[in-house]
């Protein structure tokens, strides 16, 4: 009885939390910079009575909001950063909102407003239950860049968790047992000798020779690394004009495996690479570390917990109307993709629900700053349908279905699954609770987190500085 409360509540308030995910959604800010949807989250659960503690680990945009006292301390994550250049309508055709504009293509303003929406319907149950102990909920920005709950975790603010849930919006309704990958997010930039490129060759040093020798020596490095390694740069800086030898020129990589042990291997092997390129051009070389997230270490006693109460929330029901949406938007995908998505679900808008255990721990390509949460207490996490299959985030045909109806009916589902599995772990229904605990001590107590940002690193600036000599 308590839970189908529980889940009326959450139905009543369905269209303030609606209204709350468009306006995040029609006011995408980027990493760090997400005021709008921050200060309407905040105003929010000031209003509830949650006590909020602001600007965590220097970031502005990063606060935490406790409501009750006392053990269990249960925790729900929750994110707000869109990304740059995927501003889109919510129409199934490309058109711009705002031209290179930012855009909600990962679907994080479906994904913070679940979490608020999810901690609101439990402050209600605390209330009419008498229940004891503490809820949180955890506004964190810079997903999007994987150094937000990095620096959140920096401040501790995680330690006394007794568990958290999480979500993300997706394609399907399914339990995270997979892992995602840990990965670092690194720059090196090259510094030489600029000279008249026609005239006097060899007295420049070019930083562009020794970027591009940098990524032929990584390339090679691909046959000798360990299965499921990612390797991908960018140049991001490659000098100023053909007839100048460049002084100055950057490469930006992102590193990923299955680890952070193998990751770091990776990162020791690549900066070895980018001091020869300086040794074989004569110039210097320095690099900056902004991102390096753990992969996810998914806990079977929550994800089991969260997939039971999935199936007692509501339905996802969708109309003729989202139907036709979903198969127009599907039309200006390239027919492959979406062939190869329909094999593990052929459901143009999926409702059924999967928990393959057979997939624990295995990694899966992609990286988050969860990595960081789920080695620091124990972590559940699903994912439900927001955007039909074949649909990929992070692109335009994402943004626009994070914007619909549809993505607002996956949202739903997801804060009445976190709202009820809370429920239990705050009543630690079936031991659930110790269950998660003992999963996370036998996975972790040989290996503490610890961040893998330096401490010397700040939010404001965001980089390490390594000479590699």
């Amino acid at each position: 009885m308590s839970k189908q409360k529980i889940v009326q509540w959450l139905r009543n308030d369905q269209s303030e939390f609606t209204e709350m995910a468009k306006k995040i959604w029609e006011h995408p800010q980027v990493a760090y910079e997400e005021s709008y949807a921050c200060n309407l989250q905040i105003s929010k659960l000031k209003e509830e009575g949650f006590r909020i503690q602001a600007s965590i680990g220097g970031m502005s945009t990063a606060f935490v909001a406790e409501y009750g006292s006392g053990k269990p301390i249960i925790g729900i994550l929750g994110e707000y950063d869109a990304l740059p250049g995927l501003s889109q309508a919510v129409k199934p055709v490309q058109e711009q909102v705002e031209v290179d504009g930012p855009g909600h293509g990962c679907g994080h303003n479906l994904l913070g407003t679940a979490g608020v929406e999810a901690v609101v319907a439990l402050k209600n149950a605390m209330e009419e239950f008498k229940l004891a102990g503490t809820i949180r909920y955890y506004g964190c920005p810079a997903e999007e860049v994987l150094s937000g709950k990095t620096y959140m975790a920096k401040e501790g603010v995680f330690d006394d968790l007794d568990c958290a849930l999480t979500w993300h919006p997706w394609t399907s309704n399914m339990v995270v047992n997979r892992s995602m990958q840990a990965m670092v997010s690194i720059k090196f930039h090259f510094k030489g000798i600029p000279a008249h490129a026609a005239s006097s060759p060899h007295a420049g040093r070019s930083a562009l020779d020794a970027v591009e020798l940098m990524n032929v020596g990584t390339n090679y490095l691909r046959e000798h690394v360990v299965d499921g390694t990612r390797i991908h740069y960018v140049i991001t800086n490659g000098g100023l004009a053909p007839n100048i030898v460049p002084e100055h020129a950057s490469v930006w990589y992102y590193l990923r495996a299955a680890t952070k042990e193998q990751v770091e291997d990776v990162l020791r092997r690549v900066q070895n690479i980018a001091k020869g390129a300086a040794l074989m051009t004569e110039t210097e070389v320095y690099s900056e570390i902004e991102a390096f997230p753990y992969n996810t270490l998914p806990n079977e006693a929550l994800n089991d917990l969260m997939y039971e109460n999935m199936k007692l929330a509501d339905p996802l029901v969708f109309t003729a109307e989202e139907e036709e949406f979903a198969q127009e938007l599907v039309k200006t995908i390239d027919a492959a993709i979406v062939k190869m998505a329909q094999q593990e679900n052929n459901e143009i808008l999926a409702v059924t629900y999967q928990n393959d255990k057979q997939t624990k721990g295995k990694s899966v390509a992609g990286s988050t700053d969860v990595g960081d949460v789920s080695w620091i207490t124990p972590v559940g996490q699903i994912m439900t349908t927001c955007a039909p299959v074949g649909v990929q985030v992070h692109s335009w045909q994402a943004t626009a279905s994070f914007g619909s109806s549809i993505g607002f009916k996956g949202m739903h589902l997801a804060a009445q699954t976190m709202a009820l599995s809370a429920y239990d772990l705050l009543l630690n229904k079936d031991l659930v609770l110790e269950q998660a605990k003992q999963e996370f001590y036998l996975s972790t107590k040989d290996n503490p987190y610890a961040a893998g940002i330096p401490d010397n690193v700040k939010p404001s600036n965001n980089v390490e500085k390594v000479m590699l000599g």
